[in-house]
């Protein structure tokens, strides 16, 4: 209570002998501690409380007329509302000190019968009574204004359920204001159902109350608010307990959770279907097909799964570009479910790939009658609105039970059999059979190997000369990739490159490649060989990866290369698969000082309209078009329009293949930049490349 500090006291009394009888009993105040101060009249005591902090007010009731009692509280009040307000008064007058209590005062004492131990004690008890009211008011304007200002709904129910309170948030969300709700049963003014039966759902508070515990509503359920809108809200509901530990009611907090049900539905739609075409997608494929085969199994029937792929879809995509090709996909989607059953199931697994689920067959024949009757529909004419076109399909089967007792093994198998449809030529089906495992097992193979050639360091990098055709100096090197395996040996880019590519290898591999051949560009620049350039490949699904730009910063950085010595070589393909959303991110690789290089220019879009949407620096024209020109009198005029149009556009321009001597005067007639093939130099290590630039390295 803080006794042991003086305490200011301020007296109002206007008969002196009044004074001097109060002021007597501070005199002997033993373990109390005042200060007392006298104002003959209020507006004294005002000016001295606008200058002095005071602990306690005694205001003699005798001063004033009854009726201004009550105003001159209100008076001190305002003018110290800290202080504790003690009225003097006799027994006459008691009833207008109660008033005044309810107005604000702390106590009062009668007259003549005042002890000095009882005033002091009265007015330290009246100071300690103040605090507790501020302390109170204080804590329960910050609790109205915390309900008021929450975001979340708040009502409070005593113990029969019938409301108290309702915060501004409660009373939006139910339509009803707390006046109207007011002493009414909750379930009046909070209605709520199951969202999956319908069902009246049952009152929160009386479970909190009788079990006086936390409670919940149940899952899925929609609050009807006044106007009959209806909203999803969750919730948690407390016992309100008294001194005893005894439910006195209840409080309910909720939110509306609309907005959160809804996203989460959409999004359990999206992860089961397709975004595109609305189909199921591999993983609700993979649900139906397990429950189809259990259904399938009790009644002895068979599933039959067809795996359809476009034929030459990319081509399409490529040349037409995507929203073309999107569209084109949408055509076939409805072209399928128009070709099966109701029962059965047409989904998407990813790209041009359709998975069809046939169940309750008779015989394998149906699946193909089936087949024949998709790859008739798919092959007639797509109407694209300014075009149409044509495309067909390829479909494997595999039959539940013979080729599968899973959904993975006979989506598996059906897509085994789809490829071998396309090496027949495309536009047809082929049931699945156990030989045509063998290819496959081989890919898995080849791509387990594959999987740990770079801990077993079988993979290596050489190095081609990039050749000035006018100086004969060398200006770059292409770093290429090689792979010795322990029992298989060399094996061919050819064919470990496109396993890279589909199994995802491709990104640990090509992030080693770049490595390794910033790591050898930085060693020969530290020699203090004339800097060159270092290009390295780089596949679509590299630069398709969302960190690709930052894992060859952080390369840059590590290895000390500068970006101005680095080409990152693409494909025409490559780099129109991502030219609507993939430019900024060329620019960004330019910004930082690396050379953006078309790989194998003319074997792809062969489109020279995106040279000049592209932020470009260097053209690679494909070895083709120059051993053509031997056999093809208009090869050579090709490769020199080619050549002009490219630098008009500033665009440096290497030459691929070069072979022989003819091969190298045609690209000197025709302006080009720089060359590289076997006539200048094999792929070599990292050693004989210094060799080949006049330096011996011991």
């Amino acid at each position: 209570m803080g006794q042991s500090h003086t305490k200011h006291v301020l007296l109002i009394v206007t008969d002196p002998a009044e004074t001097n009888t109060i002021g007597a009993m501070f005199n002997n105040q033993g373990q109390y501690s005042f200060e007392l101060a006298h104002a003959e009249s209020l507006e004294q005591a005002e000016v001295y409380l606008g200058l002095q902090s005071v602990s306690v007010v005694l205001l003699d009731m005798d001063g004033f007329p009854r009726d201004s009692v009550l105003q001159a509280t209100r008076r001190i009040q305002a003018a110290a509302p800290k202080a504790s307000i003690v009225l003097l008064t006799d027994i006459a007058g008691e009833s207008t000190a109660m008033r005044a209590i309810e107005e604000g005062a702390q106590d009062y004492l009668i007259k003549g019968q005042i002890e000095s131990h009882e005033l002091l004690r009265t007015m330290l008890s009246s100071v300690a009574r103040k605090i507790l009211e501020e302390k109170l008011f204080h804590e329960t304007n910050r609790a109205q204004i915390t309900l008021e200002c929450i975001g979340d709904a708040v009502i409070c129910t005593d113990l029969a359920g019938d409301i108290t309170f309702l915060n501004p948030v409660a009373e939006r969300m139910t339509g009803w204001s707390l006046r109207e709700a007011s002493g009414s049963p909750l379930a009046e003014s909070f209605r709520i159902i199951d969202a999956v039966t319908g069902d009246v759902a049952a009152d929160p508070t009386q479970t909190a109350i009788g079990h006086g515990r936390l409670a919940h509503l149940p899952a899925n359920c929609i609050l009807t608010r006044r106007d009959g809108h209806q909203v999803f809200i969750e919730d948690s509901v407390a016992p309100i307990l008294d001194r005893a530990g005894n439910p006195a009611g209840s409080v309910l907090v909720f939110r509306d959770v609309t907005v959160a049900v809804t996203l989460a539905q959409k999004l359990i739609h999206l992860a089961e279907h397709d975004a595109l075409t609305g189909l199921p997608n591999r993983l609700l494929l993979s649900d139906r097909l397990g429950q189809t085969i259990a259904q399938a199994a009790r009644r002895k029937s068979i599933v039959a799964v067809l795996f359809l792929d476009l034929d030459n879809f990319k081509q399409i995509n490529d040349s037409l570009g995507h929203p073309i090709g999107d569209k084109l996909l949408q055509s076939v989607t409805r072209r399928l479910q128009r070709r099966v059953r109701v029962p059965d199931t047409v989904s998407r697994q990813g790209g041009d790939e359709f998975v069809m689920l046939l169940q309750d067959l008779q015989r394998p024949a149906d699946a193909a009658i089936t087949a024949e009757r998709i790859l008739k529909a798919v092959a007639e004419p797509h109407d694209m609105g300014t075009q149409e076109i044509h495309v067909t399909a390829s479909i494997g089967i595999s039959v539940y039970p013979d080729d599968g007792l899973d959904a993975e093994t006979l989506i598996k198998n059906a897509d085994t059999a789809m490829y071998q449809a396309k090496e027949h030529g495309g536009q047809g089906f082929r049931f699945f059979k156990a030989d045509m495992n063998v290819k496959a097992v081989a890919t898995q193979s080849l791509t387990e190997d594959l999987r740990h050639a770079l801990d077993r360091n079988e993979l290596t990098l050489v190095y081609q000369p990039i050749i000035n055709v006018k100086t004969g100096a060398i200006t770059g090197a292409e770093a290429l990739l090689r792979w010795t395996h322990p029992t298989r040996g060399s094996v061919s880019p050819e064919v470990f490159i496109p396993v890279a590519e589909d199994s995802g290898l491709i990104l640990p591999i090509g992030a080693w490649v770049m490595r390794e051949a910033c790591t050898q560009a930085k060693a020969w620049t530290d020699m203090s060989l004339p800097p060159i350039t270092m290009s390295v490949n780089v596949s679509a699904r590299q630069f398709r990866s969302e960190r690709f730009s930052e894992n060859l910063s952080a390369i840059l950085d590590e290895t000390g290369l500068s970006p101005e010595y680095l080409d990152i070589e693409m494909t025409e393909t490559a780099l129109m698969e991502r030219a609507y959303f993939g430019t900024p991110a060329l620019k960004s690789l330019r910004e930082r000082g690396m050379q953006i290089a078309v790989d194998d220019f003319g074997i792809g879009y062969s489109s020279l309209s995106y040279l000049q949407v592209l932020p470009l620096d260097v053209i690679k024209i494909d070895r083709s078009f120059v051993t053509q020109t031997a056999t093809n009198p208009g090869g050579a005029a090709i490769v020199t329009a080619i050549v002009a149009m490219c630098q008009s556009l500033n665009l440096r321009v290497v030459a691929e293949g070069i072979e022989t001597v003819e091969d190298l005067a045609l690209l000197t007639s025709s302006g080009c930049d720089e060359a590289q093939g076997f006539f200048f130099s094999r792929p070599v290590s990292a050693g004989e490349f210094v060799k080949l630039r006049g330096m011996q390295v011991n």
